[in-house]
């Protein structure tokens, strides 16, 4: 079906989309306030604020729409017009943070007041030029009413304390689901790594176990990271997220110190040089993982260096045992 291009709509349609916009714009603004309320207190206010101030608006434009048409709006809606302004699906921007709602909040406002000015500008109607004009400056209103807004509720001390909650956040969803899959990921696929190369001292083999043990472990451990709760109670993220993170770094953990068995068996001394390289990046592999835990986790680095190397060189030295047995 042809849109009706915005030139051609007429003064009461465009004000009914307008009253339109405005409505869903508020339920929108208020949708992110009971979203973050509870997580992020200061920012659900500016949100309740925003809100309210759109159904002021759309109260102040359809008391001009029954002034000068009635009380019946036209059956008209935004995606019968070409161009005209497009909100996204609410749970594909709540799902992403704060951050991501107030940053659509701005690029709300700044498409409303753009679209709104432009199509002033190319309007040879006076009277629709001036109502298009009058639309533009009422969202170009809202756009300084929210930096005010963020002025008012977002205080130093408020903003300190969403910052202190995002980085709890983002250790809950991301670095603890993360961590624990590239310790199990590292650790666990030691011993039938070096296992199969010293049971076989063929490179080729090698790796292909490597593969195998990373990503069968990759799998099982996202599986179990996204099964282990849903996040409601624990703020712990959605499970999808967490699982993606920690099955993604469980496989990256073994592939590490599988890689340096793709030294091609035809080399000479080239098992023994593959099994240096990968001992090596066992190492590193487990003092990084030491040093996450001690930034992240408030756990001492020594401690954690501990814990993680002598845990880690254990599996390693039983790889080497069994496969030399």
């Amino acid at each position: 079906m042809a849109l009706k291009a915005f030139a051609d709509l007429s003064e009461k349609e465009i004000l009914a989309l307008a009253i339109a916009s405005e409505e869903e714009d508020s339920r929108i603004y208020q949708a992110f306030a009971d979203e973050v309320r509870e997580t992020y207190p200061h920012s659900g206010k500016v949100f309740d604020d925003m809100a309210e101030e759109e159904r002021g608006h759309r109260t102040m434009l359809y008391d001009l729409f029954r002034t000068k048409f009635g009380e019946h709006l036209p059956p008209i809606r935004r995606e019968d017009v070409k161009g005209f302004l497009k909100r996204r699906p609410i749970w594909t921007i709540t799902a992403l943070g704060v951050e991501r709602m107030r940053r659509e909040a701005e690029i709300m406002e700044y498409q409303a007041a753009n679209f709104y000015a432009k199509a002033a500008e190319q309007s040879r109607d006076l009277s629709v030029r001036q109502l298009l004009t009058h639309l533009a400056e009422i969202e170009k209103g809202h756009e300084r009413k929210a930096g005010e807004l963020a002025e008012t509720h977002l205080t130093g001390d408020a903003q300190a304390e969403e910052e202190a909650t995002r980085q709890r956040v983002f250790l809950l969803q991301y670095v603890q689901p993360g961590l624990v899959g590239l310790m199990d990921g590292s650790v666990s696929t030691l011993a039938p790594l070096f296992a199969a190369a010293f049971a076989t001292h063929s490179n080729w083999e090698t790796f292909l176990v490597g593969v195998a043990a990373s990503i069968g472990a990759g799998i099982s451990m996202g599986f179990a990271e996204a099964l282990s709760d849903d996040g409601s109670l624990t703020g712990r993220g959605t499970p999808w997220i967490r699982g993606t993170v920690s099955g993604l770094m469980t496989a990256i953990g073994g592939l590490g110190h599988t890689l340096p068995y793709l030294v091609p068996d035809s080399w000479p001394n080239a098992f023994w040089i593959a099994t240096s390289i990968a001992c090596v990046i066992v190492l590193i592999e487990l003092w990084v993982i030491a040093w996450i835990r001690a930034k992240y986790m408030d756990t001492p680095f020594l401690q954690a260096a501990f814990q993680i190397v002598v845990g880690g060189v254990l599996v390693f030295l039983a790889g080497i045992f069994i496969g030399s047995a």
